[in-house]
């Protein structure tokens, strides 16, 4: 075994994961590298060729890297679990009027427990990733903070990974900048990533198409849920949807109707399959529940109130807001309003670059 030790590295076959265990196998780590297949769309009745990480063309592309390399390379095959914890997860959020966030899920309680397992049948003694983020011990706490590049920074996606997890893991980007990895992968003749295009789409649903996987997920749905209504904020009828589970919350494309001005989401009633519409003011909450705690910075913040810059999605800035731990739930107020606090998105908290912890938002509300 290296001097350095033995790292098991989740390589998806793109850029950044190669780049990672480049640079682990370049600084004497003994690497293993390791491609999940997390899902086989081609049995999914969707429209598009299969992408992402879970493609055929992605495993080779990161069997070649640790080839070339010299270090052994693995798939693990984890369809089962994922199937059973994110994609039900996924359909069960819609139908309960959320909207879930798979990524997060699936980043979080399946790969990082996959990578550990193997990790430990392979005496690994690490595991490593290509997420734009940084992990440090500090008072007994091992620290979640955000990657350098603000642009690709993924530490929201990150926040439910649990200490002993942490404890365990490397992120060898987080101290560097995409255009270094690609300046990386240049010098090195790894000419195919720098090219690669990369892939945003849900990866088992890569034609963006959610609607059409939640029919052909649970057959008969459209009939169950057609007919629905629309109304305003004060209970008018103003029309009919196809069916509550199709609709989120700050929609404004696809609703197939015309108010006289710009309409969006503002709630979902899914007892009584009642889509609200409002206008971009009527998004406005300035408070929010945050359920099913992963706590990183601190152990716990009960009988605490401190300010935080809050996350409400993957692409948000954060706004600051005032956080309170009561019980196993999270009390969130915002300094000023924000917009379209979603049911079933991550809220991620945090001091400074350091994620203090995350949650799912339960519910929002204005005072």
């Amino acid at each position: 075994m290296s001097k350095h030790g033995r790292v098991l590295v989740a390589m998806s076959g793109g850029i950044d994961s190669s780049v990672a265990a480049v640079m682990l196998h370049e600084q004497g780590y003994e690497v293993i590298g390791m491609t999940m297949k997390t899902w086989d769309y081609a049995g999914a009745g969707g429209s598009k060729k299969e992408t992402g990480c879970c493609s055929l063309d992605s495993i080779n592309d990161a069997r070649e890297i640790a080839v070339n390399l010299g270090f052994p390379h693995y798939i693990l095959d984890i369809r089962e679990e994922f199937g059973d914890s994110v994609i039900d997860h996924f359909t069960d959020e819609y139908l309960a009027g959320r909207t879930p966030n798979p990524c997060v899920l699936c980043n979080t309680h399946i790969k990082w427990d996959a990578l550990l397992r193997r990790a430990d049948k392979l005496d690994c003694e690490w595991i490593a990733t290509g997420h734009y983020a940084n992990v440090r011990e500090e008072n007994s706490r091992f620290v979640l903070s955000k990657g350098i590049d603000e642009n690709k920074d993924q530490s929201y996606a990150l926040w439910g990974v649990s200490q002993e997890s942490l404890s365990r893991t490397m992120l060898p980007l987080g101290h560097l900048r995409k255009s270094e990895i690609r300046q990386m992968a240049t010098d090195r003749g790894f000419h195919a990533l720098v090219n690669k295009s990369e892939s945003y789409e849900i990866c088992f649903i890569p034609d963006n198409d959610y609607r059409g996987f939640l029919k052909r997920r649970v057959p008969g749905l459209s009939e169950q849920v057609a007919g629905g209504e629309y109304v305003l904020l004060d209970g008018t009828v103003v029309g009919t949807h196809e069916g509550y589970p199709f609709y989120t919350i700050g929609q404004r494309r696809g609703l197939g109707i015309a108010l006289g001005f710009p309409a969006f989401v503002v709630e979902i009633q899914k007892d009584k399959n009642r889509v609200v519409l409002g206008n971009l003011e009527d998004l406005a909450r300035n408070g929010a529940w945050v359920s099913k705690l992963n706590m990183v910075k601190y152990e716990n913040l009960l009988d605490t109130t401190m300010q935080s810059v809050t996350k409400i999605r993957y692409n948000d800035d954060g706004s600051s807001a005032k956080i309170q731990q009561i019980g196993d739930k999270m009390k969130v107020d915002f300094d000023i309003n924000v917009s379209a606090i979603t049911p079933g998105q991550a809220a991620v908290f945090y001091e400074g670059d350091d994620v203090i912890g995350g949650g799912w938002i339960e519910s929002s509300y204005i005072v």
